[in-house]
This record gives structure tokens, sequence and C-alpha cells, in this order.
């Protein structure tokens, strides 16, 4: 099969290196997960990294063409990383033989734009579906064959019980990572991989295959039981749930272990679908070993039972199983496109769980919700789907300036998320009205609240208290520099000081703005007066323990400010 003049060029450069004694590289392990303090960063090339990421449609990626006029606008909208799909009929149109060429294409563009590339591997499913394997699979239902329905008709969806379909899967998988270790380890232009996307079963709680039923009559694998066994003191709530139900057996079928219901049928698909990305994944990581996540269609408001969403996907109430059955899977992330952003993150961020988000909203919501990840979270990244279209569309302004703010200020961001002296605000106007929030910070506590005006307390003209707009959106990410100092990036939000003790008032002893330039902080102008004067009714201000003094993030356009604060 043809290889791209690109991948020609690459190989034929890395052969010249190596022979090379007069050229000394700086050689850096695989890009890769570590544990900082109490959280997981993403290192590349030997530093944490911060993914101010976004995701292309779909279909973008495909092709080169297509994606020519939107390099520019992504490069420009403050993006630095671009999730992008590689799919298996483009890597192996004819079975057996491998073409890269999509994979040097983005690389190449990625490169061009200084960019770094998350390649999304779209293999047996997509949206649960499966529609991007090769032609060669489709076209041959009894090898590769398909998941069915109770009544036995076929579904187009590849069964997880199918070992055929999981071995060509992953070898088709482990060819394009050993072409990328080949092109790209030196560079690493690109830092993660997806397996597959929102994989799960669509109509029904299991999969009715032959295989499946098989399978299903037989034993629990006793992996699974030494897993439960093991970690039985820190097992999420809805795992101990379902296994109590039969008082916590250690042998039998799945029904007699988990009882007859269609959480036991869920669990079943979880173990499948986990087991089967499990050895796709390591067949990858076994020749170049970047870290990898699985996304999760998430449980919707109006969903009754699984399969009303994707029976068996990374959904919270499944990471146990996934963790499991898949050790060589990093990341369970969650794509959010509910309105209550944290409290979903909340439950995808249990037991350790790193934080990565690959398909949320952009626009002010999607700025608040990536701050929120990133500064209460620890998240390694976020990033909105099909951002390409809209990347420096008006409606995107404020999105673009945070991401723009948090990457020139990502290590000073990253260095606080390792050291636990972070915090990161996410309030909103209605659905859900959460207009504060608090958090103590070593002698203070900062109380973050969203924009708002009114009279209050003998009709005192106020920035604080009074009426909220039900649009408005704001956030903050609260960095504590020093005892006494902190850092606040933030938009539509007031910030003020109470003592945690108790005692006394905190007052501003200095307040200015200014920005990073890379990794540099710019003063700009030092506040006072009207700039950090938000309230008037000063006598009840003092009785509740405040200045009248705060932070005044009064736009959606995001800004930083440093503070010192003092006690009187």
């Amino acid at each position: 099969m043809k290889k791209t003049i690109f991948s020609a060029l690459c190989v034929a450069m890395a052969a010249l290196v190596s022979c090379s004694p007069k050229v000394e590289q700086t050689t850096y392990p695989a890009p890769h997960l570590e544990k900082r303090g109490n959280v997981t960063q993403l290192i590349v090339k030997g530093e944490p990294y911060l993914a101010l990421a976004c995701e292309l449609g779909n279909s973008s990626s495909s092709s080169q063409s297509y994606m020519a006029p939107y390099w520019d606008a992504l490069q420009e909208s403050g993006v630095n990383t671009v999730l992008a799909v590689v799919s298996w009929e483009q890597v192996e149109p004819v079975e057996g033989q491998f073409d890269f060429t999509v994979v040097d294409q983005l690389i190449a563009d990625a490169r061009e734009h200084d960019l770094k590339l998350s390649i999304l591997w779209f293999g047996s499913w997509k949206n649960g579906m499966s529609s991007y394997h090769p032609t060669w699979v489709k076209k041959n239902n009894d090898k590769y064959f398909p998941a069915k329905t109770k009544a036995g008709d076929k579904l187009p969806i590849l069964s997880t019980l199918c070992a055929e379909t999981r071995d060509a899967d992953a070898r088709a998988y482990a060819a394009m990572m050993e072409h990328i270790k080949a092109v790209d380890s030196v560079e690493q232009t690109v830092i993660m991989i997806q397996m597959q996307n929102e994989v799960g079963l669509h109509g029904w709680t299991r999969d009715y295959c032959e295989a499946a039923n098989e399978a299903f009559a037989g034993q629990v694998p006793a992996e699974l039981i030494k897993y439960l066994v093991d970690h039985k003191d820190q097992l999420l709530p809805e795992t101990l749930s379902a296994w109590e139900k039969s008082g916590c057996k250690t042998i039998g079928t799945w029904e007699e272990v988990f009882g007859k219901n269609d959480r036991t049928d869920e669990i079943f698909m979880a173990w499948n679908y986990a087991s089967y990305m499990n050895k796709v994944s390591e067949a990858g990581k076994a020749v170049y070993a970047l870290p990898t996540f699985v996304n999760a269609w998430i449980v919707q408001p109006e969903d009754t039972r699984p399969g009303n969403y994707p029976s068996g996907g990374p959904q919270a109430q499944n990471h146990d199983i996934y963790r499991a059955a898949a050790p060589a899977i990093d990341i369970l992330s969650p794509d959010i496109y509910l309105s209550n952003f944290p409290e979903i993150l909340q439950m995808y961020s249990r037991s350790g769980n790193p934080v990565f988000i690959p398909e949320s909203r952009a626009g002010q919501g999607g700025a608040a919700n990536a701050a929120y990840a990133i500064g209460e979270c620890g998240a390694i990244g976020y990033s909105p789907f099909g951002f390409e279209s809209s990347a420096t569309a008006p409606s995107n302004d404020t999105f673009n300036a945070f991401y723009k703010k948090a990457d020139n200020a990502s290590k000073i961001i990253l260095d606080a998320q390792a050291e636990g002296r972070i915090h990161g605000a996410w309030v909103k106007g209605s659905d859900p009205f959460k207009v504060k929030e608090a958090y103590t910070m070593g002698k203070y506590i900062v109380e973050v609240e969203l924009v708002s005006s009114g009279r209050r307390n003998g009709g005192a003209p106020q920035l604080t208290g009074g009426t909220y707009n039900p649009n408005a959106q704001g956030y903050a990410v609260i960095i504590q520099d020093s005892e006494d100092n902190f850092t606040v990036l933030g938009s539509n939000v007031r910030v003020t000081f109470l003592p945690t003790d108790g005692k006394g008032t905190v007052g501003l002893a200095k307040v200015v703005e200014g920005d990073y330039q890379d990794g540099e902080w710019i003063e700009g102008r030092w506040l006072n007066g009207d700039q950090i004067q938000l309230r008037y009714d000063i006598l009840y201000a003092i009785d509740e323990g405040y200045s009248g003094q705060g932070l005044n993030f009064g736009t959606p356009n995001p800004s930083f400010i440093k503070v010192e604060l003092y006690n009187y």
C-alpha cells in the first residue's frame, strides 16, 4: 500500500539522525500520565501539559482539503490541542494492507500550526453504533458477527463477544501506533488516544447473540470477582449495591452474583466492552504507550434503564467494572452537554479517576465548565465538540479569551493543581440557579458570587446581592500564591474574603490587574476606589464580617487580578 511523502520523509530523517554521531537530540519519555500531589497530570516532553482542546466534527478530519480552511482559525482561537478522528476503514481499507495517509496529514497540519493532537480511534463503535469499520468487515457477518436482540434479530452493532473482530481491530490499531511512534515519538505531536467512541448497546440491556448468551449463562470471570473482593471497601456505591443483592457471592453466574435485573445486564455488557477495548489498548501500548481514554454517553434525565443510554458504556456507575476489566485504559471520561456540569463531573472524578472532558460546549458556558474542571477537579483538559466551524465566531470570544489566558498561565495553574492550592467556581443565574460558592483557603474564606445589581440595607447601591440575570454565567479560578496572596482569573463574578477563624475583618492591601505572557506576570493597573468597592452599606457589611471591598470581574470577558490581603 502507498506510503505518503510526509511519512517517507519522516522515516528517512529519523534514520539519518540515528546514524549521525554528531547530532544530539534531547529524548523524552512518551507522553504519559503522572501523579503529582493529589492530581494526575499529562506529561509531554517531560513537563506537565494542560490540554486546552477542541474536538473536530466526526468526519472533518477524514479530508485534508476539507480541514484546510479551519487550521488557522483553530490556532487563532487559543486552542492548543485538537481531537481528531482516525477511522479503521481509512487505515485498513483492504485486510492486512495499511494506509496512514490521514494520520500523516493530521500530524503535518497540526505541527504547522503548533498544535498537539489527540487521535480518536473510531474502530468498532461510534456512539454505540458500528459504521467506521472497513467494508471487508461489514460484509462478513459470519466471521465478524453483530449483536442481536432478544428475538434474534441482528443489530447494526458489532458484538463485543466476537474475538475475530476484536483481534482485527487491535491489529489495525497497533499498526497505527507503530506508525505514529516511527514518525512522531521525537516531536510528540500526538499526545493521547481515545478508544472507540461512546460505546454501549442501544435499545437492549444486553447482547443476545449466541456467544453472549453462552457467556451470560456462564460463571462471572474470576478476575472480576477478585477485583470486587480486593477492593470491597473502596467500591462505588452502585457496584456494592448490585453485588450485595446476592450477599456478595464470589462464585456463580451473572444473575447468581448480581441478581436477575437490568443492572446485571448492564454490568455484563460493561465487562465485555471494557475487556474488548482493553485488548485493543494493550496492543497499541505494546508498541507505543500513549495514554488512552474512553468517553461516555452519559445517562440523560429521561432515561429509565440501560439501553435508553448505551448499555455497558463507561458511565459513572460502571467505573469499577471498567477498572477491573481494562487496566490498559487510563481515563474514563464523560461527554457533558447537560446544564448541571459540576454535579456530573463530580460523579466522574470519584475514586481517583483522572479528569478529562473530550466533548462539551464552547461559549461562555464552556469557559465556565473548563474553569471549574481545571480549577476544582484538577482536570487534564477540556474540549468542546465540533469547534472548527465556529472557532472564531463572536459567540466564542469569551471562551477563546479564557483559553488564551489559561494557556499563558498554564505552568502556574498546573503547579497549583499539584500542590493543592487552587479552586474553581462555577455560578449560573438559572438551570441550575447557583449564584454563590465559598472555599476555605488557609486563613481565608474566598467567596465567589455571580454578578448582580440592586439595593439593600437602607437603599445603598450594591455590586453584590440583589438581582441576578437568569442568563448570566460566571466563573473564577482561584490560586493561593502564598499565605496572604491570591491570583484570580474571573468572569462575571465578584470575589470577597472572610477570615477563616471569624476574627476581625479582611482588608485588601494591594490589588493589581494584569496578564500572563508565556508564564510571566505583566502588571497593569493598581486598582482601588470604585474598582474594588462592592458595598456601601458599611455598617451592615462589617456586622457580617466583610470590609465592603472585593475583586470585581464585572463582564463576561475574563481577566486576571492579583490581591494581597491583611486582617484588621
